[in-house]
């Protein structure tokens, strides 16, 4: 037999909270898609571009920038396709696995990221970081810093 526990419905202080995070969360990463429309890229671009530029000889196996970017490895697949179409990265057969592949940033994606990146901060920072104080910033890290690691700790678990 189940035993049936009680729902902890949402106080209106954390139902506010949870809103307003959602909305911030929403209309924010609609800005950053905006933002980066005139370069023709997406969120998803960005990302992939960022972690094979600061990755050694920037390339990344696919199965850990599946990973790092939290996608299936069927949609990194399509994704990396049209990013290899547009000459921003291209795949290298893995020497040590034959099934495994690596996503390798171009001369051409490390040039667009660093033409982008100074556009990509500006953004943040108008449309983010400073329109908090310092203060507001470090309560907002230290604030969602134990969200963070309880569901990085349960990514190992899905």
């Amino acid at each position: 037999m189940e035993t049936e526990t009680a729902t902890r419905w949402l106080t209106d202080t954390e139902q506010c909270a949870w809103r307003t995070y959602l909305d911030v969360n929403r209309l924010l990463t609609y800005q950053m898609e905006k933002d980066l429309q005139p370069f023709g890229l997406t969120n998803n671009d960005y990302e992939i571009l960022v972690n094979l530029s600061e990755s050694p000889e920037r390339r990344m196996r696919m199965s850990d920038l599946a990973a790092a970017t939290l996608q299936s490895k069927s949609r990194l697949s399509h994704q990396i396709t049209r990013m290899e179409n547009a000459g921003l990265v291209r795949r290298e057969n893995c020497e040590s696995d034959r099934r495994g592949l690596y996503a390798v940033l171009t001369d051409q994606g490390m040039e667009t990221m660093q033409k982008v990146a100074p556009h990509h901060v500006e953004s943040v920072r108008q449309h983010f970081i400073d329109l908090l104080s310092p203060e507001a910033l470090a309560d907002l890290h230290e604030s969602l810093k134990p969200v963070a690691e309880h569901l990085r700790g349960r990514r190992g678990r899905v």
